[in-house]
């Protein structure tokens, strides 16, 4: 496990719980215009997650045994003023309940609204956009100086198969709803930065209102091609020893050798266990905003974590941090599935001659399985007890 990388990701999401707590104190604010009520600059100053003295509201709570009498101000509302309700409800004075049995009722008023929404407007598609164009020029530099993986002394002009249509099916299952996700999440999450400023907000609610029903109802697919390619490949993809030896030579992807492997080597394996993996992270946390305040993660989670890392992770957390953990945890995912995606995108397009037709057609040139799969082929030629053709 990258403990760096989990220790980063554990470190974005308690963001959203503790920034209040890292924030600055507000300036002292000059009430004497309002008679010690609330003013401007004490919301502007929440707004700017500014720690500010709340004793001049918390100590104005009147008292449920001599209410303000009937005939004075608010009298028409029984002599009680909504606003200090509120205040007592905000800083635990009374234990409200509820006749609403909807999920979540019992929470009236909870203030993780705002930093949720800075991390997830700022340093989230900060980051996360930054780490996709980044990648991107990577991978056109990596083009240019490395050129296209070619088929040493050509093609052989033999095929030979190298996926059944159930596999193609899986795979293109998976892949296409996975590109559909990622698209329609980069509309829904940036969206109101980059694109209101060229199409405005009648196109563009149109477009996200689209786009939220395609990313709910597409989701089922990429779970159901998860499902399928790990059925299918997972047996194929247990690391061995073999693994070592083609990561230490580099995959042939610097040089122009080619390591000895099965039926997926090293690389491949990487992607299938990153994609599984993050797959099923983002798909549970997809299920949670699916069903809000039903499937609850953290909680939980960060009982565990703490438990392993000594860490003091918060155990107890309203349904509404649970939602916006989810949302912002499914966009982290989400993002470095992107990332992983992009580079299996490249090799089999791009980047390697040969290989798109391991998923265009099923039939790859026998001398590309021969330099890239050798123990592959021997197995298939094997079983067949012929040249391989087919």
């Amino acid at each position: 496990m990258n403990f760096k990388l989990f220790g980063a990701v554990v470190f974005a999401l308690t963001t959203l719980m503790l920034s209040s707590a890292l924030a600055d104190e507000a300036p002292a604010i000059d009430r004497s215009a309002t008679g010690g009520a609330q003013t401007l600059e004490d919301i502007m100053a929440r707004q700017k997650q500014l720690e500010v003295d709340e004793s001049f509201r918390t100590e104005e709570l009147e008292d449920p045994a001599d209410p303000p009498p009937i005939t004075g101000p608010l009298g028409a509302q029984g002599g009680s003023s909504v606003a200090v309700d509120y205040r007592a409800i905000r800083y635990n004075r009374i234990d409200p309940t509820t006749q609403v049995r909807t999920p979540a009722a019992d929470v009236l008023i909870q203030d993780g609204g705002m930093p949720w929404y800075k991390l997830r407007e700022g340093p989230l598609i900060s980051y996360g956009g930054g780490a996709i164009l980044g990648f991107l020029l990577l991978l056109v530099v990596f083009y240019f100086v490395r050129g296209k993986i070619r088929i040493h002394g050509g093609p052989a002009g033999t095929k030979i198969q190298r996926f059944k249509a159930i596999e193609r099916f899986g795979h293109w299952l998976l892949a296409g709803s996975f590109i559909a996700l990622a698209l329609t999440g980069l509309v829904t999450l940036m969206g109101r930065s980059f694109l209101i400023p060229v199409i405005g907000h009648e196109l563009y609610s149109d477009l996200a209102i689209g786009s939220k029903w395609v990313h709910n109802n597409i989701a089922w697919s990429f779970m159901l091609g998860l499902l399928l390619t790990f059925v299918m490949w997972v047996a194929h993809n247990i690391p061995n020893r073999l693994d070592w030896q083609w990561l230490k030579a580099g995959g042939g992807l610097f040089t122009d050798s080619h390591p000895s492997s099965k039926k997926f080597n090293a690389g491949q394996k990487i992607i299938f266990w990153a994609t599984m993996i993050l797959g099923v992270s983002v798909s549970l946390s997809g299920l949670s905003l699916l069903f809000p305040f039903q499937m609850p993660m953290f909680a939980g989670t960060f009982e565990v974590v703490n438990g392993i890392l000594g860490t003091d992770l918060p155990t107890v957390l309203a349904p509404h941090e649970e939602m916006q953990l989810s949302n912002i945890w499914h966009s982290i995912v989400a993002f470095l599935m992107m990332v992983v995606i992009l580079a299996h995108i490249y090799i089999g397009s791009v980047g390697m001659e040969g290989a798109f037709d391991a998923m265009g057609n099923g039939q790859v040139d026998l001398e590309w399985a021969r330099q890239h799969h050798d123990l592959w082929v021997e197995e298939v030629q094997a079983r067949q007890g012929k040249g391989g053709s087919s």
